[in-house]
């Protein structure tokens, strides 16, 4: 079936995973600003760390997947870039407020360093810069090889396509953040190959796990909305 002759606002369940992928996307790179966390362990000498929205952010994907898969392109694409336009919001609301002047109270306890050194991540140059380039290389790629397997496939093996335009989409998306976020010095680069190492496994390696869920809620999506989008 194609979108165009079913409005989006007929749907019962798009906006409702639209809210779970932007909130999701947020929350993720709010974390990703927040901490790094080292395993205490190395792959082949190379130190095995993340960024801590690495934990959650596989979770857009997998719904980026699921709306693409069901919806189509143009569905996700939409979908893409209101979470871009939200990050463009958190990120102004953070930088806002890190440029207002602080309570003396608050300035006591926490401390401007300690907005900075966390939220401050969120709403300057590098980190900020980074994130977007790095979400809309890695979530368009994805949704576009996603769309063009499902087509190939005539629908069959839903797992090679959610796998597969995984695995190409988050390798852009991990490369083009830490990169980019390294170079701008938010990252030391004694840790970028380590970063980009553990990021890339962990993030494939959830999302592959998460499969058999993927495929309970595409079909469920699927039943409930009467639509399977082929992008031909």
């Amino acid at each position: 079936m194609s979108l165009a002759k079913q409005s989006p606002q007929s749907f019962k369940y798009l906006h409702v995973l639209s809210a779970f992928f932007v909130s999701i996307l947020v929350i993720s790179n709010i974390a990703s600003s927040a901490k790094i966390v080292d395993l205490g362990f190395s792959l082949f000498a190379i130190p095995l760390m993340f960024d801590g929205g690495t934990l959650l952010f596989p979770f857009v994907y997998i719904l980026g997947d699921v709306i693409t898969e069901v919806y189509g392109f143009r569905a996700a694409k939409r979908v893409i870039w209101t979470g871009f336009a939200v990050m463009v919001l958190a990120a102004l609301v953070f930088f806002v407020l890190g440029i207002l002047p602080p309570e003396s109270t608050w300035s006591a306890e926490v401390g401007s360093g300690a907005y900075n050194a966390v939220l401050g991540g969120m709403s300057y140059g590098g980190i900020v810069l980074a994130s977007l380039a790095a979400y809309l290389a890695g979530e368009l790629s994805n949704a576009i090889v996603l769309s063009k397997i499902k087509v190939k496939m005539k629908g069959k093996m839903l797992w090679v396509r959610t796998i597969g335009s995984t695995l190409v989409g988050e390798a852009l998306d991990t490369f083009i953040f830490v990169l980019i976020a390294t170079i701008a010095g938010v990252f030391p680069w004694e840790i970028f190959w380590s970063l980009i190492i553990t990021n890339y496994i962990l993030k494939c390696g959830i999302e592959i796990l998460a499969t058999p869920g993927t495929y309970w809620l595409t079909n469920f999506q699927k039943k409930k909305e009467g639509i399977d989008v082929y992008d031909n």
